[in-house]
């Protein structure tokens, strides 16, 4: 009797917490966009689509009746994710095109692609990309950090190059996935062109995927800013904590490592408990994308569908309006500088 009364006093605690969580996972921490908004004769591009929340984001999109088209690198395998959205919708204007985010040429040809192409441009989602446990410390082909150059540069390229068809289009928006991770991002911001003692790479120090997630919301407040009065909205945001193909490829990082493979089998049950599903994780991008009270939060962070205050860093508008002139500069773009 002791022993199981010593025993009752752990568990008991134990099995409470656990289904707290799992009250929390199912139940409180799932809001879905649910509205009844029709995208019937609209044009939605979804940069990373081909699995993930972007393809839920792209799957919504075609059910409510868009033209969605499904920018990604792996042609292959975003061809297999339209094949499954047209069956699951019944539309057929669902299309893949090639997009190498990483390829500042890449992104023109796509650019030129949709603009000789596509008549408007309704919604363009920024949510493909990398995090530093899919690459190591890489370079892209235009020698920028492969994890800063396609989260942030080639999205970057690419809004800018799509932002007359958006502005043709407007009430336009530009929806740009961002993460928490951005609150752990280093102080300061710096955005040293080169520096030897650092690294080969131009802007050495834009380096890995916490600055980029900073970049990110600072570019959708800047293009906001810039933006305000030609009915282009601009909003970033965190679309949760998920188990996306990246956790899924997590072991990938070294996959020889016993380390690496005791943390994956060690945690990978637990997942569940404290992440939420690829479904789940589309819904703050689609309520960015299509809710009615976003016109008037242009600029603004997004959380579980809630406009959420993001760190210091990515608030700093000075900081923001610097990083968007580098970002003309990386990406070759003239850009008109905006007081």
């Amino acid at each position: 009797m002791a022993l199981l009364s010593r025993v009752c006093k752990w568990l008991v605690p134990i099995l409470v917490v656990l289904y707290a969580v799992f009250y929390w996972h199912v139940f409180v921490n799932r809001k879905y966009f649910t509205d009844d908004v029709k995208l019937n004769g609209k044009t939605a591009i979804v940069t990373g689509a081909n699995s993930g929340i972007g393809w839920w984001t792209a799957l919504d999109f075609a059910q409510r009746g868009a033209r969605v088209i499904l920018a990604c690198r792996n042609l292959q395998k975003a061809e297999d994710a339209a094949k499954e959205i047209k069956m699951r919708t019944g539309n057929s204007e669902v299309v893949v095109r090639k997009l190498e985010l990483s390829s500042l040429k890449s992104v023109r040809d796509f650019a030129q692609q949709i603009n000789e192409e596509e008549k408007r441009l309704d919604i363009l989602v920024n949510n493909a990309g990398l995090t530093r446990l899919q690459q190591r410390a890489a370079a892209t082909e235009d020698n920028f950090d492969l994890v800063f150059g396609v989260n942030h540069f080639g999205h970057f390229l690419l809004t800018n190059l799509l932002l007359d068809l958006l502005k043709k289009s407007a009430p336009s928006r530009v929806v740009t996935v961002s993460s928490a991770a951005h609150y752990f991002a280093p102080e300061p911001m710096n955005l040293t062109r080169e520096d030897p003692a650092v690294a080969s790479l131009l802007y050495p120090h834009l380096e890995g995927y916490h600055i980029s997630k900073v970049a990110n919301i600072q570019f959708g407040r800047e293009l906001a800013r810039r933006e305000a009065s030609s009915g282009v909205v601009s909003v970033s945001l965190h679309p949760g904590t998920i188990y996306t193909p990246i956790w899924k490829n997590f072991m990938t990082v070294d996959k020889d490592s016993v380390l690496m493979k005791t943390l994956y089998y060690t945690l990978s049950p637990l997942m569940w408990l404290f992440m939420i599903d690829e479904e789940a994780g589309a819904q703050t991008t689609l309520h960015c994308a299509l809710d009615d009270s976003i016109p008037q939060l242009s600029g603004s962070y997004f959380d579980n569908s809630q406009v959420m205050a993001p760190s210091a860093l990515a608030e700093d508008d000075e900081l923001a309006r610097r990083l968007w002139q580098v970002s003309c500069e990386a990406t070759g773009l003239k850009c008109t500088s905006t007081n």
